[in-house]
Order: C-alpha cells, then structure tokens, then sequence
C-alpha cells in the first residue's frame, strides 16, 4: 500500500478518534454540571423550606406570648428570638455565599 494512502487513513482515524474522546468528555462533563445544578437546587428548596418551618413556628410562639398564654418573662423570650434571627442572617449570609460560589463556577 502506498504510505501517502496509509498516512491519509491513519490521519483519518487519528481525527475521529479524537472527534469521539472530546465528545464523550463534554457530555460528561455537561452530564456532571447537571447532576451538581439539580443537587444544589435540591439544597437550596430543602433549606428554604427549614427557614420558612422555624419562621412559622417562631412566628406562632410569639403569637401565643401576646396572647397572654406566655410565661412574662419578655427578657428571655426577646433574647430567644434575637438569637433565632441571628441564626437565619448567617444562614442566608452562607447561602448567597454557596450562591455566588456557584453561580463563579458554572460560568468558569
């Protein structure tokens, strides 16, 4: 066979090979960049859906205290609910956070 003949072949099936690694690489890697959006999607509704269930009963705590069914001691209870605020601040604070992480890193 001539070797211009055998090298065009060779050429050839150096080419799709190649053509169906970096193929394979992309949809896996497109696959894996899938995975990770659905899973910290997943997160993100679990976690809202913490804070809103702390919100409500928090917020039907305090109701029942102005209705007069409280125990009176206000410093305490203030201090309680100070703290739960404190606590969802620095929870929202570390979501934007993994957020922004993300949203860095998909456009990476």
């Amino acid at each position: 066979m001539n070797p211009l003949v055998n090298a065009f072949f060779v050429g050839r099936a150096l080419a799709e090979v190649v053509n169906q690694t970096i193929s394979k690489t992309i949809t896996n890697a497109l696959s894996e960049l899938g995975k990770f959006d659905a899973e910290q999607r997943e997160n993100l509704r679990k976690f809202t859906e913490e804070v809103m269930e702390r919100a409500k009963r928090d917020a039907e705590a305090v109701s029942l205290e102005s209705t007069g069914s409280g125990s009176g001691a206000n410093g305490s209870e203030s201090e309680d609910l100070q703290a739960t605020i404190d606590e969802l601040r620095a929870e929202i604070a570390q979501v934007r956070a993994e957020l922004q992480r993300y949203r860095s890193n998909s456009r990476a």
